[in-house]
């Protein structure tokens, strides 16, 4: 075929790929074609000439003799010609010589040309896919935004994404979300998978604490630069969230700076998550400390770290006061599930008779002390 590098530069403009893989697609459609018109079992090379920018197709085959057992070998003995008939192509030929044959697909007529269509639509359209794959596999855990163009029988929304769809599963939806066609919304991307059946799906989440992270580097500039670090977040879809937070710079409070002047940085995300509640805590490596943090805003006495076998941290049994229980535990015990999520350990929650008192102090329960008091006087 005449000028094809400049055809392989011209898809490759069009459809946005590197004219490398393309030129190599092209070769493959036409290996392809050559099998599907010619011979199946023949080995076949698309060759380029750089001069003359053109295409030609050969047919790789070896010179035996003429009483090789290999030409008897149905499965194999397309790879071989005999030294005779060999020498009806080129008589300087000797045996184990690799003598290449000249196809040209135009010599096969309309079937041959139609057959040659379909597979460079074909080997082009997967690379096209290929890269997008590649793209959007990078991004797993980043964030996007498009339109939504679907919403099926089973609430999952289809959501036009650049120039792909994406899905968001109702499983991957905060409580309560109702989405139309037209609306444009946030996600994560969660998974991406490839195919033979159903070619590429990009999964997408809303649910995902990788969300939550994502929406607090795109409010937060002290996120989005590195001078505070999410080490760690947990989150319960649409209810609460937790969010450890780590600051790089000695000038940088790291909760202060996600929170920003009156709440208004963390409203804004909290109000991207339907209402959900997110809670601050500056990270810290001293395990006791760091779990007494993941409990507020209930104040905690004692914390002890029970290790496993392997000499990991498996769980925190907490002392606290008796009226600091339900604080630690949250309504229909979110609380404790989160700090638990956080830590990454169980938790054990041992009540003493200790109360706190007005100024968030922990005394010795009163009512308790008078006893003692009247028993010794």
């Amino acid at each position: 075929m005449e000028k094809i590098l400049d055809i392989a530069e011209a898809i490759a403009h069009e459809k946005g790929l590197q004219p490398e893989k393309v030129m190599e697609a092209l070769k493959t459609a036409f290996v392809q074609t050559a099998k599907r018109v010619i011979n199946p079992n023949f080995a076949y090379e698309a060759q380029i000439d750089e001069n003359t920018k053109n295409l030609s197709l050969v047919q790789t085959i070896t010179v035996v003799a003429d009483n090789d057992e290999k030409l008897q070998d149905e499965q194999r003995a397309p790879e071989f010609i005999s030294i005779t008939e060999a020498r009806e192509y080129d008589d300087q030929v000797e045996l184990g010589d690799q003598l290449q044959i000249d196809h040209d697909l135009e010599d096969y007529g309309r079937t041959a040309a139609s057959q040659l269509h379909r597979e460079i639509e074909y080997h082009i359209q997967r690379l096209v896919e290929d890269e997008i794959f590649n793209k959007y596999k990078s991004k797993v855990g980043t964030l996007v935004s498009g339109r939504v163009t679907r919403v099926d029988s089973k609430n999952n929304t289809y959501i036009e994404v650049d120039e792909i769809r994406a899905v968001l599963p109702m499983k991957s939806r905060i409580k309560g979300e109702l989405f139309q066609v037209g609306d444009h919304i946030k996600a994560v991307v969660r998974r991406v998978n490839m195919d033979k059946e159903n070619g590429m799906q990009i999964e997408l989440s809303r649910t995902s604490p990788k969300f939550l992270e994502a929406l607090l580097e795109l409010e937060v500039p002290e996120i989005a630069e590195g001078s505070v670090i999410i080490e760690k977040s947990a989150r319960i879809p649409g209810e609460r969230a937790k969010i450890a937070l780590l600051s790089t710079h000695p000038q940088v409070d790291a909760v202060g700076a996600t929170v920003g002047i009156k709440g208004v940085r963390i409203n804004a995300v909290s109000q991207e998550l339907i209402g959900e509640n997110i809670d601050c805590i500056e990270y810290t490596t001293i395990p006791e400390l760091f779990v007494s943090r993941t409990m507020s805003p209930a104040i905690i006495s004692h914390v002890e770290i029970v290790k496993n076998e392997e000499g990991e941290n498996e769980k925190a049994i907490i002392t606290l006061p008796i009226d600091q229980k339900s604080k630690a535990i949250g309504k229909s015990g979110i609380n404790i599930r989160l700090a638990s999520m956080l830590t990454g350990m169980q938790i054990e929650l041992l009540e003493t008779d200790a109360v706190t008192n007005e100024d968030g102090e922990i005394e010795e329960k009163k009512d308790s002390v008078d006893a003692l008091e009247a028993l010794f006087s």
